[in-house]
């Protein structure tokens, strides 16, 4: 027996009542649905424009960070330069002056030696009165005769003498003359070599000054200064850890306990940010910076050796000493280094220049002490005494 089910005899409009309450629900889930997955699409999609942006923006620093290596480099270049023909400049103006002292005391030699012949002639003049010919014609007496022939030939060897002295004097001087008017044609290329080397140094300043205002420009645009601080640092750190196996191989050196508070300065000049004072970006400093002019000497601070002598991220031109015991001094933003790894170094030497590579707006040094790999206050070991 089949037994059929009889839907019970609602009113018609309660059925469509329930329709549309059952036509509304369901699409309802499916619109969440929809929004939710439109949602999830738009993060994803501003997720991947912030990876492309900071890629972007990575890509821009990089690019900042190469202009000023490479304007760096450059001024260092042209400075090496520069400094070579002012050394060639020195020496030339040294020979000169050499020239002139001795085309100065051939001259006195000069005028002696011809005061000298002038007597001899005189002499010969007067004994010339009595000549030998006329005494033998005249019978007069062969003692006397002998004498006077005597006399002719001491003088005439000392005339002889004299002259070829003088005419020797007078070659130097002429030598002399023709190496003054070489060294002058020198001197005046040299000159003018020097001032093209120096439009050159201002013309890679000022490049090299376009690239710092670029990359701090970059930086406070992307707000990235503390990072970008912070990499420098650990760039640093990484560097001074590699070179502490070095710099535990100096058997010789002394380190610098024995001199604490009495090591000279590497620059006379203002202090313009002590240890641990907040550097720009909130960093705390590692070290000393002291102001100068570009081009001053940066002097060592003690007897040492170079480990390191390049180009850092962030510190320009740094170049770093070991003094044994586990000693280390480092000084950065230099214009140019003089010395290279492996040098044995003596206190006072000049080991670079005065400069403002690695991003610096404004010359000067920084300066650090490290003990073991970890940096101490440079000011409790410098002298009171910048002098």
């Amino acid at each position: 027996m089949r037994i059929r089910l009889i839907p019970p005899a609602y009113p018609r409009s309660l059925w469509l009542l329930v329709l549309c309450c059952l036509t509304f629900t369901l699409p309802v889930d499916a619109r969440q649905q929809a929004e939710q997955q439109q949602e999830l699409e738009q993060v994803q999609q501003q997720i991947k424009m912030t990876e492309r942006q900071l890629k972007k923006q990575q890509q821009q620093l990089n690019k900042a960070e190469q202009l000023l290596q490479q304007s760096d480099r450059q001024l260092a270049g042209a400075s090496a330069e520069l400094r070579q023909t002012e050394q060639q400049l020195t020496q030339l103006k040294q020979r000169g002056e050499d020239l002139n002292q001795q085309q100065r005391q051939l001259q006195l030699d000069l005028q002696q030696q011809q005061s000298q012949l002038a007597a001899q002639l005189k002499s010969a003049y007067s004994l010339g009165q009595h000549d030998y010919t006329r005494m033998l014609l005249n019978q007069q007496d062969a003692g006397k005769l002998e004498r006077a022939l005597t006399y002719y030939q001491y003088f005439n060897r000392a005339r002889v003498k004299q002259l070829a002295e003088i005419n020797n004097t007078v070659l130097q001087l002429e030598q002399i003359s023709k190496q003054l008017a070489e060294q002058q044609q020198q001197l005046q290329t040299i000159l003018t070599e020097q001032q093209q080397q120096q439009q050159q140094l201002l013309t890679v300043k000022a490049e090299q000054q376009k690239a710092v205002s670029q990359l701090q420009q970059l930086l406070k645009e992307q707000g990235n200064q503390l990072s970008y601080l912070r990499q420098n640092e650990t760039s640093l750190q990484n560097t001074i850890d590699q070179l502490r196996a070095l710099a535990e191989r100096s058997l010789e050196l002394l380190g610098l306990s024995a001199n604490k508070g009495k090591l000279r300065w590497p620059l006379n000049g203002t202090l313009l940010q002590g240890f641990g004072e907040n550097r720009q970006g909130g960093m705390r400093s590692r070290g000393i910076l002291i102001g100068g002019r570009e081009g001053n000497p940066v002097q060592a601070i003690a007897d040492g050796r170079v480990i390191y002598a390049d180009w850092l991220k962030g510190y320009g031109w740094v170049i770093v000493l070991d003094h044994g015991e586990g000693f280390m001094s480092l000084y950065g933003h230099n214009q140019n280094i003089l010395k290279q790894p492996g040098e044995q170094i003596i206190a006072g030497e000049t080991i670079a220049l005065v400069g403002m590579s690695g991003g610096q707006a404004d010359a000067g040094l920084y300066f650090e002490i490290r003990e073991k790999g970890d940096a101490v206050n440079p000011l409790s070991w410098l002298s009171k005494n910048k002098g």
